[in-house]
């Protein structure tokens, strides 16, 4: 993304999500399922296959598309959260912070599964986030009132 390009990644598969898929052993460690970490595994290495550029350090905007096989409910944001992870261990962005702005669609009803992740520069859009603030300040002044 030097220099203001755009960068498009490809995942062949679906994010696992994480969340409430660790389990304790006795001993009080926490390990990942073969499942996600297989999954991981494989996230990674497909991502550094297609970007070997430093770690993108400055403000991003990201649209991720999932691609659904079928008409199974899933929960946007839990996949999203494994792929900032997994963004983050293929060194394409230093940390996921600075993820300033997301857009995510799901796609259903298609054959395969898969992930398409687009990454910009983000463009912080001064007027319009001054202006919903201060509406933003109006609302909180006429909860107070009431």
């Amino acid at each position: 993304m030097r220099g203001g390009k755009n960068i498009t990644l490809f995942l062949s598969s679906l994010p696992v999500p994480k969340t409430n898929r660790y389990l304790r052993k006795r001993n009080g460690q926490v390990f990942k399922p073969p499942r996600v970490s297989l999954w991981e595994i494989r996230a990674v290495w497909e991502l550094k296959n297609q970007y070997s550029g430093k770690p993108l350090n400055k403000p991003l905007k990201v649209e991720v598309f999932f691609f659904l096989p079928d008409k199974r409910k899933r929960d946007i944001d839990n996949m999203l959260k494994t792929l900032w992870d997994i963004l983050e261990k293929a060194r394409i962005i230093e940390n996921d912070n600075l993820i300033f702005e997301t857009r995510t669609v799901k796609v259903s009803q298609n054959s395969e599964a898969g992930t398409v992740i687009r990454i910009y520069p983000y463009k912080n859009r001064k007027k319009i986030v001054e202006e919903l603030y201060k509406e933003l300040l109006n609302f909180k002044k006429q909860l107070e009132e009431t």
